[in-house]
């Protein structure tokens, strides 16, 4: 997986089973809780060999990542830096955290609860310290102290195939999820293109579907209101969500069979105008881009559109972390550690390289964006007060919306290979989380 949310070849969070975390990590650094990985002040008098596990499996072997070592070594002379890239990130990472051996940095999996950041890392600060300067403190924050920083942020939205859209008589973005519909029928229609390709067979490119959520009505507070709204009721983003996606599959506006899908073929098939649309991110588009300089077709012709939604006319997009990297609290090196970290979020040029949000605040947006900015699409990003409660009932009511499982229930169902309707398997939904939050917390 190369990436997300750039997440390996692709981003995001896979399947994984987060009670194995919670329960069993008889190796984890829980009497360490707490311990800081102090930000360097002599470059010169930090040493020590370390390992960063990371999803760029790509770029661990073309070279890339050794050229950012290269780099780091001209600051850190005394600190080596070797890069372990894990294909299976998430559930290679969620086993090796049961012992003190997961790297000296590494991306936090998405099945690791917040509220156990303390006992796997070490913390960098208070987010008091850290807010003033960088995105994305809120997202791993636990009492006040910040336990990951993400090297990129993201903006969700369905990177498209302009020349496919154009060549359907489609010249303007789709506003509701019915005009999005709509599109894609014309394509289907009017191109050879397969209007939408939903990677079912990769997994994790369905847990992108739930970075869409405050696009729908532009919510701050989207992810907070979760802790105690039902998220599949009538209007609400996540039904929004959920039934655009199984409107596409029932409406056979995808490829043809699902469980065949190629993450790493998807690529040049968008370029060459043989897939139409994708949602994924804006974290995708330089993959993509790339995918189509060795193609032979036009790069220009990759864009990204927001979700179909607006609000008071103006369509909303929300800006949020990549995997975060962190500290392991075992590590024997954290000064070291740290600084790869603290070097790697301002002075690597790893953003800019990913034609990706800068962590740094005032940094200006990257020029993928420019369409966003030139249709002024508001950015906002999601508040986190309640996001442990909300994973809390996440995990109890065994839904998983940072994991692929339950949106490949709803494909199924919407291509015939699972019986049911919708409003029934969105009502199960419904109820399982109504149980989970009446218990989670206590």
């Amino acid at each position: 997986m190369t990436s997300h949310r750039l997440r390996k070849t692709g981003s995001v969070v896979l399947p994984v089973a987060a009670a194995l975390l919670v329960a069993g990590c008889t190796g984890s650094g829980a009497s360490s809780e707490g311990a800081d990985a102090k930000a360097a002040t002599d470059p010169a008098k930090v040493s020590g060999a370390i390992t960063v596990l990371t999803h760029r499996t790509d770029w661990v072997q073309d070279g890339t990542m050794k050229k950012y070592a290269d780099a780091f070594r001209k600051t850190y002379p005394e600190v080596t830096v070797r890069f372990e890239g894990i294909t299976d990130y998430e559930g290679e990472v969620k086993i090796r955290m049961n012992t003190k051996n997961y790297g000296d940095v590494l991306m936090i999996p998405g099945a690791v609860r917040r509220s156990d950041y303390p006992r796997f890392f070490a913390s960098l600060g208070t987010r008091a310290e850290r807010a003033g300067k960088f995105r994305f403190t809120a997202f791993t924050t636990v009492d006040g102290k910040v336990y990951g920083q993400s090297p990129i942020g993201v903006a969700p939205g369905f990177l498209y195939n302009k020349k496919v859209w154009k060549d359907a008589g489609i010249t303007d973005w789709p506003t509701t999820p019915a005009e999005f519909l709509t599109d894609l029928k014309a394509i289907k229609a009017r191109t050879d293109a397969v209007p939408y390709y939903t990677n079912f067979k990769d997994m994790w490119p369905l847990t992108q579907w739930t970075t869409a959520m405050g696009s729908v009505g532009c919510a701050v507070q989207a992810n907070n209101d979760l802790a105690d709204h039902d998220p599949w009721a009538s209007g609400s983003e996540l039904r929004t969500i959920d039934t655009l996606l199984y409107d596409m599959v029932h409406g056979k506006l995808v490829e043809k069979d699902p469980s065949t899908t190629n993450w790493e073929g998807s690529k040049p098939q968008l370029a060459k105008g043989r897939i139409a649309t994708m949602w994924l991110g804006s974290w995708a588009v330089a993959q993509f881009r790339d995918a189509a300089e060795k193609a032979g077709t036009d790069p220009d012709d990759i864009g990204i559109m927001p979700f179909p939604a607006q609000v008071d006319g103006r369509f909303c997009a929300v800006a949020s972390p990549d995997y975060a990297q962190a500290v392991n609290v075992n590590s024997a090196h954290k000064e070291a550690a740290r600084a790869w970290i603290d070097w790697f979020t301002e002075k690597s040029g790893y953003a800019a390289d990913n034609l990706a949000l800068s962590p740094l605040k005032d940094a200006p947006l990257p020029d993928v964006l420019e369409p966003y900015t030139e249709k002024n699409v508001r950015f906002i990003e999601l508040d986190q007060a309640r996001a442990a409660l909300v994973d809390d009932i996440d995990n109890a009511a065994e839904i998983g919306l940072k994991k692929p499982d339950y949106r490949q229930d709803l494909v199924d169902l919407a291509r015939g290979a699972k019986k049911g309707g919708l409003d029934g398997f969105l009502a199960d939904l419904s109820e399982r989380w109504a149980e989970a939050a009446r218990t989670a917390g206590s």
